[in-house]
């Protein structure tokens, strides 16, 4: 059994490469059953939650896999200087049972998510979007902006935070990868001006709201994926055509299920999800112009694929 760090996995992906992998797998057949949230108590500190996320290939797979990602959240993580998601991802021969790898859980999942974001963006968003808004400065967002920046011709990259000095280092990073971007303190300003908004934050109340976002704005939310979390108000939601990267997305966390718990936004309102984009079920941008919203909270078949390209890549398949 082969263990991939972060360097491996880094090697292994590329964008737009993954976004390709990411929009065949939804297109494909694979079993992703609903992934399992456990809330852990922790006296005297704040909360955990222990996730698990199953997926395996389809009856009809050439080489069939079947794999399962274990991630720990730790809200308290960050007074300890540590990563608040950790966890790492188990590959197995999907004829045998016979374990073949693990892998970062961390990085795997980086690299994924940053990919369903720009899939749905593909999709989505204005082809000729130019301004990009980040809103969050954590690990994931200089992914996030090197994928969105391969599917669309961004000149015009801003990074958000709650601390500057966040930001700050975000623009540090991608500028060490020729990427242009600038910090910004203004996230009003520039969410009223962005051709695409993409959050990834631990927000619980939300941060852009449907009034800011002009005609033709694509908006993604990532960072919300508890009831607890929220990233946009329920007039974003109304203002826009909502797509989901799946149904849990609708009633287990995140923005689109706490607007619906609370009242504010009805689920039939939904577009449809990341696989019907995909198959071409339904249509991604609105007719004549409009806003768009892509909601994601993780799909497992989305770490299920990232995975085997890792892994098919590293033994030479």
């Amino acid at each position: 059994m082969r263990l991939f760090d972060a360097a491996e996995i880094d090697a292994a992906l590329s964008y737009p490469g993954l976004i390709d992998i990411l929009d065949e797998a939804f297109r494909g057949e694979v079993i992703a059953p609903k992934r399992g949230q456990y809330a852990i108590e922790r006296p005297g500190e704040a909360d955990a939650v222990l996730l698990t996320m199953p997926a395996w290939s389809g009856p009809a797979a050439e080489k069939p896999y079947i794999g399962t990602k274990i991630v720990s959240v730790f809200f308290g993580n960050g007074k300890r200087n540590l990563p608040g998601v950790m966890g790492a991802y188990l590959l197995m021969d999907g004829a045998t049972g016979r374990p073949l790898a693990v892998m970062d859980g961390n990085r795997l999942t980086t690299w994924r998510t940053a990919a369903a974001s720009a899939l749905a963006s593909r999709y989505m968003s204005n082809p000729e979007a130019s301004h990009m808004l980040m809103v969050g400065a954590g690990a994931l967002a200089p992914f996030i902006v090197k994928a969105h920046r391969s599917v669309r011709p961004l000149t015009d990259i801003a990074i958000w935070a709650r601390r500057p000095e966040a930001a700050e280092a975000t623009v540090a990073e991608l500028a060490r990868e020729g990427i242009a971007a600038r910090a910004t303190t203004d996230l009003e300003g520039e969410a009223r001006t962005a051709d695409i908004i993409s959050c990834a934050t631990n927000a619980t109340e939300p941060l852009i709201h449907g009034h800011w976002l002009k005609r033709e704005a694509h908006l993604d939310l990532i960072g919300g994926f508890t009831m607890q979390m929220r990233e946009a108000d329920a007039d974003a939601l109304h203002r826009a055509r909502v797509v989901v990267d799946s149904s849990k997305a609708i009633d287990e966390g995140g923005d689109v299920a706490v607007a619906i718990a609370e009242g504010s936004y009805s689920a039939d309102k939904v577009a449809g999800t990341l696989a019907d984009l995909c198959h071409g079920r339904i249509e991604g941008g609105v007719a004549g112009g409009g806003i768009t919203l892509f909601k994601s909270v993780g799909v497992a078949l989305e770490d299920l694929a990232a995975a085997v390209a890792v892994w098919e890549r590293g033994e030479g398949a």
